[in-house]
């Protein structure tokens, strides 16, 4: 199938991009890796009167580190960094290991290959595992507009289905992703059918653990479960001031997924069962999150593993 006509532009700078949103307002799409973009067009899903590609624009293509604020230690990504870029930079492996480990679960090799980074996160597809993650790293979004830039926390990014704070005629330029600090980790997991499908259910989950091993702060972000990344504030907070038992993660898995989780049904998979994967998957994630904190506090000097630590 072929998409409607439509007016192209390639601009070369932020600038000139911003200059024919600023001009062409709602009619105006941007093209970033066009992955999704491209198939609803041709679809007729999606109309726009006017194209603006964006990968002629070098500058938003980079992933640098964060010396110095309260993201220190962090990564900061481009808007227009292709996926695989992200999924083999040895920066993002060390300072962002949430997003490595997410990565090679988005799609199949070739879609990374043209699929970008920033793109995935305004398209804010529910079932998309970059927006989770971004939330549940604690991420902010830099993002330009008609009156300069302006910083936008991940939490208040992603506003529902396909939805963001995105304006007509803003550019999301990069995204910056905190230092994890001392005694934390992360992991990620998911269920597809196959792999490279769109999940049924999956889930990000960070663990932080103090000097004597007990939880200091733990975040828990679904996919696939709602009409945006869902996070489970409740289930992360009744870990705080516990160590992580078996017994203590198991309630926690239970409570994000039968009173903080609602997920839809559809052809893929029941409500029930979706349920169902939200508790065995925050289960395995929180146990892998703080297996790998422990090590970290191991690894630096703090904490050391004790007899009934378990």
């Amino acid at each position: 199938m072929k998409p409607p006509t439509f007016e192209y532009h390639a601009p070369r700078s932020v600038e000139e991009a911003l200059a024919l949103l600023a001009e062409h307002g709602l009619d105006a799409k941007l093209l970033a890796g066009g992955q999704s973009l491209v198939p609803a067009m041709n679809f007729r899903l999606a109309r726009p009167a006017v194209l603006v590609d964006l990968n002629r624009i070098e500058e938003l293509a980079f992933i640098r580190p964060v010396e110095e604020g309260p993201a220190a230690g962090g990564v900061r990504i481009g808007a227009m960094t292709r996926q695989r870029a992200v999924e083999r930079s040895a920066l993002v492996t060390e300072r962002a290991p949430l997003i490595a480990e997410t990565m090679p679960h988005v799609a199949h090799p070739q879609i990374r290959n043209r699929g970008t980074f920033g793109g995935s996160a305004a398209h804010a597809d529910p079932a998309a595992e970059i927006p989770a993650v971004l939330l549940a790293a604690g991420a902010r979004c830099r993002v330009r507009g008609p009156d300069g830039d302006r910083w936008i926390p991940a939490d208040e990014f992603f506003l529902g289905l396909f939805a963001t704070a995105l304006q007509p005629e803003d550019l999301l330029l990069e995204v910056e992703l905190p230092g994890q600090g001392p005694g934390t980790g992360c992991a990620f997991r998911e269920i597809a059918r196959r792999h490279g499908d769109y999940a049924m259910a999956g889930v990000a989950a960070t663990i932080t653990l103090d000097d004597v091993g007990t939880i200091e702060r733990a975040h828990l972000v679904y996919l696939s479960v709602g009409g945006a990344p869902v996070a489970a504030p409740g289930a992360a907070g009744s870990l705080r001031g516990e160590k992580p038992t078996p017994d203590v993660i198991a309630a926690a898995a239970r409570r994000a997924a039968h009173e903080e989780i609602e997920p839809m049904e559809d052809m893929h998979a029941s409500a029930a069962y979706r349920t169902r994967l939200v508790e065995i998957l925050t289960r395995d994630a929180l146990h892998a999150a703080a297996e790998r904190a422990r090590g970290d506090r191991v690894a630096n000097g703090g904490h050391r593993r004790r007899e009934g630590d378990e």
